[in-house]
């Protein structure tokens, strides 16, 4: 049996502001935009080539915005992914490897699955690592 994780709901402030950052910032596709009413909003969206997505709205979920940590991105190239953040403007730590038990900066040298990172934070403060599986 399988058991597929694909969706995680996060906890904003302001939802259009939420949209435009992760449909136009980062690149996730929207999936949904629903409204019944003033009292109940569902925005899905999904990272690119991902089978998880991710969804806040009005009425959703629980948790203060700026709660959900630890959230994880992959991908194949974490010096693009650190380029794609720069232009776009999003600050982030730059990549990261971890040598001798710390986080160092730059990107593992031996270019390991799973070695290099960048982290980043969204509007409310969620906060997100991205990891390079080469």
């Amino acid at each position: 049996m399988d058991w597929k994780l694909e969706l995680v709901i996060l906890p904003v402030t302001d939802v259009d502001r939420a949209k435009a950052f992760y449909e136009t910032k980062l690149g996730f596709h929207l999936d949904v935009d629903h409204s019944a009413g003033d009292a109940f909003r569902v925005v899905q969206l999904t990272p690119p080539g991902s089978a998880c997505s991710i969804s806040f709205g009005v009425n959703i979920g629980v948790g203060e915005p700026g709660s959900a940590n630890g959230l994880h991105l992959v991908v194949d190239d974490i010096e693009a992914a650190h380029a794609h953040l720069d232009a776009v403007g999003i600050d982030s730590s730059g990549p990261q490897h971890f040598a001798d038990g710390a986080m160092t900066p730059g990107v593992d040298p031996d270019r390991q699955k799973y070695g290099s990172f960048i982290f980043f934070d969204d509007p409310d403060g969620n906060s997100w690592a991205v990891q390079e599986v080469r």
